[in-house]
């Protein structure tokens, strides 16, 4: 599980760093709320443990940008400011849960694994892409609201794609994971999948969302 700590304060996100690894987080730390987003921006974390007063930018518009590109991802947030309206502004702003400071770490451990928790329980199956949306539990896959037909194996590969959507995806990997067969350079069996696809899901749609990328393979993403 990957934490995303943004805290201005060096010893006490050295002191949260520490913690969460012995419990066994994985921990990317940003001391302002620029370096932050940028992190944001670049991986995918299960949680953000975000300080209000941060340079820079401050943690509720930092908290305000990440809600506007993610609904969903948990945001845990940490002030020394503990007054009424002060806990408004940071739930307005998006933030899943309030942590004043001082605190215990095993508090900020428990609300950690709770809100994780709930999360993962509450996320709808559905993928989404721009307007491509691929709903897990019906296994059914609609763009612009219009239902696209797929067969069992483009069905297959379109998740597959999904679940990697912005990741350049090898031949190789797609033969593995959606075929299941060791890699055979004479055949084209992907490459006309991918067309079957690509006509489905981008034909009369905009923006294009199948790409290939030459030499290396096949990338699900906007522009």
């Amino acid at each position: 599980m990957k934490i995303l700590l943004v805290e201005d304060e060096e010893r006490l996100a050295s002191f949260i760093r520490k913690g969460m690894l012995a419990e066994g987080f994985d921990v990317d730390v940003a001391y302002d709320g620029q370096i932050g987003l940028l992190l944001f921006q670049k991986e995918v974390y299960d949680i953000i443990v975000l300080d209000v007063n941060l340079p820079h930018m401050n943690g509720i518009e930092l908290c305000r940008l990440i809600r506007s590109e993610n609904e969903t991802v948990p945001v845990l947030m940490l002030t020394a400011l503990d007054s009424l309206a002060d806990k408004s502004d940071g739930f307005n702003a998006g933030a899943d849960d309030y942590l004043a400071k001082p605190f215990e770490f095993q508090e900020l451990l428990l609300r950690v694994r709770a809100l994780t928790r709930r999360n993962s329980s509450r996320q709808k199956q559905i993928l989404r892409l721009a307007d491509l949306e691929l709903n897990l539990d019906t296994q059914t896959v609609t763009r612009a609201g219009k239902p696209i037909d797929l067969t069992t194996r483009e069905y297959a590969l379109m998740e597959y794609l999904m679940l990697n959507k912005g990741k350049t995806i090898s031949r190789i990997e797609i033969s593995e994971r959606v075929w299941n067969l060791n890699f055979d350079s004479n055949t084209n069996v992907i490459d006309v999948y991918i067309s079957y696809l690509r006509k489905k899901i981008d034909k009369g749609f905009s923006p294009r969302l199948l790409h290939t990328i030459v030499g290396m393979g096949y990338v699900l993403r906007e522009g």
